[in-house]
């Protein structure tokens, strides 16, 4: 569970840090600069992309604060609150991938699919284990 934590912290942190130390590079860059998924959907932003990278960053801390210290109601607030970011974008951009190649989509919908399925994973082992320490 831990790792699963780890990894869900990592997936937001990478790029949260990345939106708000270097906001351009980002947007025109994301997740590579061959693929530039954010530049499909202009204008840039500066104020925005920075407020994802510092809300990105504050789930992280939660979510890296769940791996360590694991207890119950911590780790599924956590899981929890990562769903409650990775559901609504995984809906904006299923309506969205017209405007992508189909390595773009596919991308797209392996990286936002996955961590659902990790955060459902803590949930459910979170269900099966016994109290604090899980």
């Amino acid at each position: 569970m831990r790792a699963a934590l780890v990894l869900l912290s990592l997936g937001q942190g990478v790029p949260g840090a990345w939106a708000l130390f270097a906001p351009r590079s980002f947007h025109d860059a994301f997740p590579l600069p061959a693929f530039a998924w954010l530049t499909k959907f202009p204008p840039y932003n500066e104020h925005l992309v920075r407020d994802l990278g510092a809300l990105s960053l504050g789930l992280t801390t939660v979510l890296l604060w769940a791996a360590v210290r694991p207890e119950r109601s911590l780790v599924r607030a956590a899981a929890f609150g990562c769903l409650a970011f990775t559901v609504p974008h995984l809906v904006f951009h299923v309506t969205h991938l017209g405007r992508f190649e189909t390595v773009d989509v596919v991308g797209q919908l392996i990286s936002q699919v996955a961590p659902i399925v990790v955060a459902g994973m803590v949930i459910f082992l979170c269900r099966r284990s016994s109290g604090a320490g899980i």
